[in-house]
């Protein structure tokens, strides 16, 4: 036991605290990672906020060992109310698409579908446009969906999140 959650709490909220010092463990051995993943149940907030941010670095480094909690991540991760847990499924569903089955990619799409029609969260937004206009290319109905979605959110009145939706439905009529 690292005691990761108490680990996870330490430092100014605003920083990573010792996020990297844990990703780095358990990017040295695996077994690490289930103790890492019931972070996200913690009742603070910094402590699944650095949580999300550990497991898009670890996905990022050697996404094999995230595969097996793809289920928990649809599941038991999803209703997070949390904003840095959605933008985050969003970042893992693109990243862990490939290794995702079609019931998975199904629940992931319908996640995010409903993240990009209710949520307000700007970083939310923005990462779940991009998966979901990359997942379009391939998915007609999803292309079908996601456009009245984006063109609604060019009217947004955050910079970030109209550019983006303006970029998104440039690259849909490519």
């Amino acid at each position: 036991m690292k005691n990761f959650e108490e680990r996870l709490k330490r430092g100014h909220p605003n920083s990573l605290g010792n996020t990297v010092e844990i990703v780095e463990e358990v990017l040295a051995d695996s077994e690490l990672f289930d103790e890492l993943f019931k972070c996200y149940f913690n009742t603070d907030e910094v402590v699944r906020l650095r949580t999300s941010n550990a497991m898009k670095r670890i996905a990022k480094e050697q996404k094999s060992i995230l595969i097996p909690y793809i289920n928990r991540f649809l599941t038991d991760i999803a209703p997070i109310d949390q904003a840095s847990a959605q933008w985050t499924l969003s970042q893992l569903f693109g990243i862990l698409e490939k290794d995702m089955n079609k019931k998975q990619t199904e629940q992931a799409k319908t996640i995010m579908k409903n993240n990009l029609a209710n949520h307000s969260d700007w970083i939310v937004l923005n990462q779940t446009m991009s998966t979901l206009t990359r997942w379009s290319k391939k998915d007609p109905e999803l292309k079908h969906w996601l456009k009245p979605h984006l063109e609604r959110l060019t009217g947004d009145n955050r910079k970030s999140v109209a550019n983006r939706a303006q970029k998104m439905i440039n690259q849909l009529e490519k």
